[in-house]
């Protein structure tokens, strides 16, 4: 058998065939889901490809402000000010630390 013929049952062997429904939407199995990493309300991406494919991917996480917000904040440390931290800010930035 040639090498290429091999290599081609390979990859139809792993192939999932999905069916569309009415709506044109695709379930995707739990098997795949757990293979891209993702869960319940988590997204995934999906990109065309030349000749009728798609990739699909899990989605890159993106953060929100509200979860920046609190993150520098210590239990024990000091509670500075605006003008506190205007101060260090501009320290930072000319070089002096």
């Amino acid at each position: 058998m040639p090498y290429y013929k091999f290599v081609i049952n390979i990859v139809r062997a792993a192939m999932t065939t999905l069916k569309i429904t009415a709506k044109g939407q695709v379930t995707l199995r739990q098997d795949i889901l757990a293979h891209l990493g993702v869960g319940p309300k988590q997204k995934i991406e999906v990109e065309k490809l030349p000749h009728g494919r798609i990739m699909v991917r899990a989605a890159e996480p993106r953060g929100a402000i509200t979860d920046f917000i609190g993150c520098l904040a210590k239990e024990d440390g000091p509670v500075l000010s605006l003008d506190d931290l205007a101060e260090i800010a501009s320290q930072g930035w000319s070089g002096e630390k």
